[in-house]
């Protein structure tokens, strides 16, 4: 057999794929950070967050004010520059765009470490900062709202239930950071007040118990204008008035 034969017969190589979107956009090729324009970065964070979207539909979020016909053209010319540089990430096929290549998007993994963690299938050290990258920041694109959204309320989820594991296995200290570390991100969060009330209640720091009761009511109703609800009280419904009201 020939060597261009030889050659033909050999199964084609598929290079490693990263995304990166949570911070600054990164798409590494076999491990090297490779260069695209704005609209073809954008092409690919929204394939990697929502797989694979009908082309009207990816033309549409992504060039909201312009026509139809015009979008569908900046869809195809971003189709066109990104496997320009990395051939097969963008696959268009009978009307739907997605990803080839099988690429590793850093939200992807977040996502599944923290449905385990939330699932009770992985109990790694605790680590407050998990999930804290903010979903490409500087980017104002009004499609990335609800993801944001999404991962947020994920990390929240995720930092209290950590919190509430650790309280019930003795670790007070290590509970507060998480449960703190959820108010430090949404301070009108109730269930994360209510985590911290929990913690102080569970330690027997009656003192504390009224100083985190006190700041949920002050925040609660300063901010939005209502006051706790049952579920919060209920926790402090056991103790003296005095202690709570001072």
């Amino acid at each position: 057999m020939s060597q261009g034969a030889t050659e033909l017969s050999q199964p084609r190589r598929v290079p490693e794929v990263a995304i990166r979107l949570l911070g600054t956009f990164v798409l590494e090729v076999d491990r090297c950070p490779v260069a695209l324009p704005t609209g073809a970065q954008r092409l690919v964070a929204l394939l990697a967050l929502r797989g694979r979207t009908g082309r009207s539909r990816v033309a549409g979020l992504l060039w909201p004010e312009t026509e139809e016909r015009r979008a569908l053209a900046n869809l195809r010319t971003g189709i066109w520059r990104v496997n320009k540089t990395a051939a097969g990430l963008v696959v268009c096929e009978h009307g739907v765009v997605g990803l080839g290549l099988s690429p590793v998007v850093d939200v992807d993994r977040l996502v599944a470490r923290s449905r385990a963690v939330l699932g009770g299938q992985e109990s790694p050290e605790p680590e407050p900062d998990l999930g804290t990258g903010e979903l490409l920041p500087d980017w104002e694109d009004p499609w990335l709202d609800t993801e944001r959204e999404r991962l947020l309320q994920l990390h929240l989820h995720v930092l209290e239930s950590t919190a509430a594991r650790l309280a019930a296995s003795g670790r007070y200290g290590m509970a507060l950071e998480f449960a703190l570390a959820a108010l430090r991100v949404d301070a009108l969060r109730e269930s994360a007040h209510r985590a911290v009330i929990a913690i102080h209640l569970a330690e027997g720091n009656i003192a504390e118990v009224r100083r985190a009761y006190d700041a949920c009511r002050r925040t609660l109703a300063s901010e939005l204008g209502i006051v706790p609800s049952p579920s919060t009280d209920a926790l402090v419904a056991g103790l003296a008035p005095r202690a709570l009201t001072g």
